[in-house]
């Protein structure tokens, strides 16, 4: 299932480029997806994403003018066709064919742009001068994100999969878990 995957750390660039390598290739199901990276030592982020080509997504990784923040965003987005005009009165530059609005959409509005988005969707943002990493997903789960914290690092993704496939230690049952799942459903 195409999605976003990711590791936020800021030890063993080499080997987090690796995982998330990893992490992508177990979400490639089709040979029509698309898919792409992004990496960033100095923040300690590795970002993937995988997508169906020529969707409103396929437009990856999206910047702001100014290159100093980032936006991966998988899934769609339903807006008012007003705000096209709006972030082009702006002087914002973008494609009103895909999701490359959303991240001017944040530099006006900050965090609370997510208020604004409207269907099942999830991302990650990446403000350099904020020194903000915001990873997200729409109100209602639609579209997940199974997520993983260690003592060093943080990985997260769209397929639970792809964190089974780099942290082996969660391929066993939590008992505690199984327990309160089968007495409280």
């Amino acid at each position: 299932m195409p999605g976003i995957t990711g590791i936020i750390s800021k030890t063993s660039f080499l080997r987090n480029k690796q995982a998330l390598n990893d992490m992508i290739h177990t979400m490639l199901h089709e040979s029509f997806y698309s898919c792409g990276t992004y990496t960033d030592d100095t923040c300690g982020v590795c970002v993937g994403w995988v997508c169906h080509k020529d969707s409103f997504c396929d437009c990856m990784p999206i910047w702001n003018e100014k290159k100093n923040v980032l936006l991966i965003y998988f899934g769609e987005n339903f807006t008012d066709l007003d705000l096209f005009d709006q972030l082009k009165a702006k002087h914002h530059r973008f494609d009103n064919s895909n999701a490359s609005y959303l991240v001017h959409l944040y530099e006006e509005k900050g965090p609370d742009f997510l208020q604004d988005l409207n269907g099942w969707f999830s991302g990650i943002l990446i403000d350099m001068p904020e020194n903000k990493i915001i990873l997200f997903n729409d109100r209602y789960g639609m579209q997940k994100i199974f997520y993983h914290e260690k003592k060093d690092a943080f990985y997260f993704s769209s397929e639970a999969k792809a964190l089974l496939k780099v942290c082996p230690e969660l391929r066993t049952l939590d008992m505690k878990g199984v327990a309160e799942l089968l007495s409280t459903g």
